[in-house]
């Protein structure tokens, strides 16, 4: 026995190919399970966030950017009373119009995100003039609100139209951001490029559907 077997008091072991072996298989096993485990954290706490793009019309989660909130509100500056945003995500364009003195609410479907929006409302201490529920736009109606916000896709602008068009009161403004409506006519827009809204005025889209609808009566008789 060496002399270092005797003072470490257990025998040496040569580190053949076979222990190499060993060790990079248990050293494999031990990365495929961080990485795994890695994986299943995130898609656990980002999947609730994402899932709204599995729906039917797709509409993922995409925050509101700074500029794109301050348009809104810009948008909206002399008005006031009760306003709702569809599809109103972490709760964001509700939360900066409580503070201006709307009583705001959001309609979203992902549950996850309306708790969190909820959370952010109590936080920012204007918990008392917001509201967020769980529910999906094409099942409620909107005739309550005269100041609506939309954050949508293209997929849905022009159905959305009829619903809003049919509901909302001949005072009320819509404000749409990302994308426009299809066939109405803006009466403002603020901001540029993606940051861009478009402000659409009830009175005008309202004569507009109604001449539409009747200019297709006439050319089916």
């Amino acid at each position: 026995m060496s002399q270092e077997e005797t003072f470490l008091g257990v025998p040496c072991q040569s580190t053949d190919g076979t222990t190499q072996a060993k060790n990079k298989s248990r050293l494999g096993l031990i990365v495929t399970g961080v990485v795994g485990g890695s994986l299943v954290a995130l898609y656990a706490v980002t999947a609730p966030f994402v899932a709204p793009a599995l729906r039917k019309v797709c509409l993922p989660f995409v925050p509101a950017t700074t500029v794109q909130v301050s348009n809104v509100l810009s948008a909206l500056r002399a008005r006031t009373g009760r306003l709702v945003d569809i599809g109103s995500g972490d709760g964001r364009i509700v939360i900066a119009a409580a503070k201006q003195g709307f009583q705001a609410s959001g309609f979203e479907l992902n549950p996850w995100l309306v708790w969190y929006s909820r959370y952010k409302a109590w936080r920012e201490g204007v918990y008392r003039s917001t509201s967020f529920h769980i529910s999906d736009l094409w099942k409620v109606s909107f005739a309550q609100y005269p100041n609506v916000v939309i954050f949508g896709v293209p997929q849905m602008m022009e159905k959305l139209e009829h619903k809003l068009a049919s509901e909302l009161p001949s005072s009320a403004k819509v404000v749409a951001c990302r994308f426009p409506f299809p066939t109405w006519v803006p009466v403002q827009t603020v901001g540029e490029g993606i940051d861009t809204v478009w402000v659409y005025d009830a009175k005008t889209f309202k004569g507009q559907t109604r001449t539409i609808s009747e200019q297709s009566q006439q050319s089916q008789l």
